[in-house]
């Protein structure tokens, strides 16, 4: 796609708009109230809102590689607090994708540069899983649980902040665990045990 054809679509984007609603974009421009934080992958073929058939102004967005959540990472907990504290998102989802790149590039024995230090994360959710993927034979099924299993240890990432821990005191929020099949276009939820690991974790986690 050149960025010709990038101005093309907006023009024809914004005319199907005023189309619909005349009023679509001064409504747009009042404000934001999204009912979830969507954390996914920055993988081209993975488009949030999309994939869930949202709307503008219905979720709020951070993608990084591998949908990562890291707590030294100032930009994804930026984001988690933003809309968390400021815009008051009552669900949390970490969505991982089957064929992605990143958990590839994790399980490689390569130098990758920069890369290093932010898939070393995902060489952690490995080595506390091994035992369950070294027992996976087939290698695509092995990446495949990967991505399931990083997805996990990310919504426990989440649940281990203050930020989303006292939302749940307060409010109710809650944390899920999704994956895009990317072969059928189909969002798994993963069910993640969200009470479950907010217990678990509590012993060292919790706050007062």
């Amino acid at each position: 796609m050149n960025l010709d054809t990038v101005f093309k679509n907006n023009n024809h984007w914004i005319a199907e708009r005023l189309v619909i609603d005349p009023d679509y974009f001064k409504s747009l421009a009042k404000g934001q109230n999204p009912e979830l934080l969507y954390v996914g992958c920055s993988d081209s073929r993975v488009t949030a809102e999309e994939l869930m058939g949202a709307r503008p102004g219905e979720v709020f967005v951070h993608r990084n590689i591998a949908n990562m959540v890291i707590s030294i990472d100032l930009n994804v907990m930026s984001v988690v607090n933003y809309a968390v504290d400021h815009l008051r998102v009552n669900h949390i989802v970490v969505c991982g994708h089957y064929g992605c790149g990143g958990i590839k590039a994790a399980m490689q024995s390569a130098d990758l540069g920069v890369l290093n230090p932010w898939l070393r994360n995902i060489r952690d959710v490995y080595r506390i899983h091994r035992k369950e993927l070294n027992a996976i034979e087939d290698e695509t099924k092995k990446y495949d649980r990967l991505v399931e299993l990083n997805v996990k240890e990310q919504c426990v990432n989440l649940i281990k902040t203050a930020t989303v821990q006292k939302a749940y005191r307060d409010r109710g929020l809650r944390v899920h665990g999704w994956v895009f099949d990317i072969h059928s276009g189909k969002l798994i939820d993963l069910k993640i045990d969200f009470e479950g690991y907010l217990k678990d974790i509590m012993e060292i986690y919790h706050l007062d």
